[in-house]
């Protein structure tokens, strides 16, 4: 029996050998993930082919418009890339399959037609490329469908943040049939000269981003996130870092109220300290679907009990919980605290509030340790735009509206401080 050799990155070796019900790889550009992958679909679809197996190979991503946003062309130019493949396979415009018709891929945008998967037969092995914005439901929808006995996926991503679904169910599992390696461009063993260029540059010229892109880090900030240049510079002038507490000043508990229920948005909390014209954010609390009791218990653990802190409430605070007909508002008063509902302001509330950030920004300093998360929302928070249009709708309602809309409560609610003149008396005329 003739053998083929196949050139993968070393790192990728140990995912690719013996069993797993989960195979990928996750990290920044350069790092030959996606094309090792695409070849390694195809190297499945021929011993599949060859033993008589019939089936399909299912390559889906969440978004997908047309087969132009597919995985096709990489999977093209990987079985192209070793010619024993490329004999292998018949490639048209819009199909790969194999010559005696037995493998054939199948292409699906996970965002529209997840509902679809289930009528896909006998799907041997569906890989699912730039993974990252894979909702829960998607996943909850696509696993089952993987029925053969020895049905794999394949996940390969670029990290965004900690708490997306592909990165709780891929990097958080302890399943020892789940191979899963980090890949950056120092791993892949034919990494070109000009895209090492175009990396130093980015090292050099784009430090918030270089993290992200190369070396596979969460993304701290989007590109044209409302706060994205005030966090910039707020770190350069090392205004995020470590920031105390003024024990004889009060605590200021801003929040967004986020309901209750597995399907509710998240409540969330900044504490923070007006001293003079300085803000000093301590804290940064978010969670979602828990009760009252569980806020006050943090709040308790952090030390802002009801003689030290106060709590401000966006306009909703007042208005009575549709199961328990009781407000936060007076729930958190009954609970000892003075509490401050801000009214609304209207139909420009959002960009008000976006507004005063970005001109308190400058006169804050941010206990980085305790506000990593906060941070990350207020570094992603982003106008949504028409595409076609090429026009702003207004903040994305997205995982991190709910910590920018209670930041932003904070800075509206900020009152500055008057500074009182000494009265200085008119010089007497002695003449």
């Amino acid at each position: 029996m003739a053998t083929a050799k196949i050139s993968l990155p070393p790192k990728l070796v140990p995912v690719f050998t013996g069993e797993a019900d989960v195979r990928g790889a996750f990290g920044g550009r350069g790092s030959a993930k996606t094309r090792s992958f695409a070849k390694m679909t195809a190297v499945r679809a021929y011993m599949w082919a060859m033993a008589g197996r019939e089936g399909v190979i299912l390559c889906g991503r969440q978004f997908m418009n047309s087969l132009d946003d597919s995985s096709m062309e990489e999977i093209k130019a990987a079985i192209r890339s070793e010619p024993w493949l490329d004999a292998f396979f018949e490639i048209g415009e819009k199909y790969i399959r194999t010559k005696c018709g037995r493998i054939a891929y199948k292409f699906i945008g996970l965002d529209r037609n997840i509902d679809s998967v289930k009528s896909k037969a006998r799907v041997l092995l569906c890989w699912v490329d730039e993974a990252e914005p894979v909702l829960e439901e998607a996943w909850a929808k696509l696993i089952p469908t993987l029925r053969e006995e020895d049905s794999e996926l394949w996940v390969t991503w670029n990290p965004e943040r900690n708490g997306s679904p592909t990165h709780k169910r891929f990097r958080l599992t302890k399943d020892p049939r789940t191979k899963v390696v980090e890949m950056n461009w120092r791993d892949n063993p034919w990494f070109p000269k000009v895209l090492d260029r175009v990396r130093i540059k980015d090292q050099n010229e784009r430090p918030d981003s270089y993290a992200h892109i190369w070396e596979g880090g969460f993304k701290t900030m989007i590109e044209g996130a409302y706060y994205a240049a005030s966090i910039t510079k707020a770190k350069a002038e090392g205004r995020i870092g470590r920031v105390a507490a003024d024990p004889l000043m009060t605590i200021r508990i801003f929040c967004d109220i986020g309901g209750t229920g597995a399907k509710a948005d998240a409540f969330t909390m900044w504490a923070a300290q007006f001293i003079a014209k300085e803000i000093r954010v301590l804290n940064y609390y978010e969670t979602q679907g828990q009760p009252l009791a569980a806020h006050l218990t943090w709040l308790r653990e952090c030390g802002y009990t009801k003689d030290k802190a106060q709590i401000w409430l966006p306009h909703d605070g007042s208005t009575h919980d549709k199961v328990f007909d009781v407000s936060y508002e007076s729930a958190l008063q009954d609970a000892g605290y003075t509490v401050t509902v801000v009214p609304n302001q209207g139909k420009g509330a959002a960009a008000a509030r976006i507004e005063a950030g970005r001109r308190l920004f400058p006169s804050m300093w941010i206990n980085e340790e305790t506000t990593t998360a906060g941070i990350a929302a207020l570094g992603w928070y982003h106008e949504k735009r028409d595409e076609h249009r090429n026009v702003g709708l207004g903040p994305e309602h997205d995982w991190a509206s709910h910590g920018a809309d209670a930041f932003g409560l904070m800075c509206v609610a900020y009152e500055e401080p008057v500074v009182y003149q000494p009265f200085k008396y008119p010089a007497l005329n002695n003449a």
